[in-house]
């Protein structure tokens, strides 16, 4: 299963994601400029729970290299589709997270998240001495605290089914549930010695559930009201799914799509997934500019075939999101 987008939308731009996001891919390419399978850098910059517990190894390592190690690890990925898979998470569930925390804690709060899943897995492997890297523990959290903030959020998930690329919508607590649920199973069975930090990653998760719980009795200081005036969308996302409802007539049907007052103004194109019974087409959709409020889209042939008469039609209503 691939996660698509979900449907909570954010207000503002994630600017602390995007950073993290950007901070990720200079890491990749200051990799890529050493060598994927430089070891000794690795060993420089990866977590290795031997330097800290054993005297042959950490004698090797200076106290700066010992704290830096516990940080610049998250930043690492061991190939390329390790790194897409962890920043396209991230991408996914980190605006949400960080609309609620507010940019300055969130990047606390994900870096926190690394920490904790590095501890979760010095604790479980106190003397190996294999490098371990990547941000899936910090990402981790940030799925976590999305478990927990959005769990009746849906998921636009991407099922292949061989060659038939199948779009299906799945509640976050579902999705994110299935995936800690695995994470555990592949730590406590088979999965352990398949080179992958399991055990990070749970910490990760429980790391997020908590961290979320701290953030809640901590005061407001008033910084992210200031932050979002510069980062407030101005634009609905590009792909939105169409929930869609039978009209009186059993051939027509009806949906809502959302759009900002700039893109009401201008017009603008969507892409759309209508479920309807097992088959999900992506069609887009184009606004005419100056639309207004419930203004309603018709789009001819897109409804329900009925026996003896001509396709439906589907009629979608415009809501306008006040997002400038």
């Amino acid at each position: 299963m691939i996660p698509i987008r979900d449907n909570q939308v954010s207000d503002c731009v994630p600017v602390v994601t995007y950073a993290l996001i950007s901070m990720n891919m200079v890491a990749w390419v200051v990799q890529l400029q050493v060598g994927l399978h430089n070891e000794g850098f690795f060993y420089h910059f990866g977590l290795v729970p031997a330097k800290y517990t054993v005297w042959e190894v950490s004698r090797h390592f200076g106290v700066f290299n010992h704290l830096l190690s516990l940080f610049s690890y998250m930043f690492l990925h061991g190939g390329f589709w390790h790194l897409l898979g962890n920043m396209w998470s991230l991408y996914i569930f980190g605006d949400n997270v960080e609309s609620h925390f507010g940019s300055a804690r969130f990047f606390g709060f994900y870096i926190l998240c690394g920490l904790i899943s590095g501890a979760c897995h010095f604790m479980f492997n106190p003397f190996s001495m294999v490098p371990t890297i990547g941000a899936s523990g910090a990402i981790a959290g940030v799925m976590g605290a999305y478990f927990l903030l959005f769990p009746r959020s849906r998921i636009l998930t991407l099922v292949p089914i061989i060659i038939i690329p199948w779009f299906i919508e799945i509640p976050a607590f579902i999705f994110l549930g299935f995936w800690f649920l695995m994470q555990f199973l592949n730590a406590a069975g088979q999965g352990a010695g398949a080179g992958i930090a399991w055990w990070a990653h749970i910490g990760g998760f429980i790391a997020g559930l908590v961290l979320v719980k701290i953030n809640q009795g901590l005061p407001r200081t008033g910084t992210q009201q200031k932050i979002n005036r510069y980062t407030r969308k101005q634009h609905t996302p590009k792909l939105q799914t169409i929930l869609a409802a039978p009209e009186p007539n059993d051939r027509d049907l009806s949906g809502d799509i959302e759009i900002s007052s700039l893109e009401a103004l201008t017009g603008t194109q969507k892409l759309v997934t209508i479920p309807w019974g097992f088959y999900k087409p992506l069609y887009r959709v184009s606004v005419p500019p100056g639309v207004r409020q419930g203004t309603r889209l018709r789009l001819t042939g897109m409804g329900r075939s009925v026996s003896g008469q001509p396709k439906g039609d589907m009629f979608l209503t415009v809501h306008i999101k006040n997002a400038i």
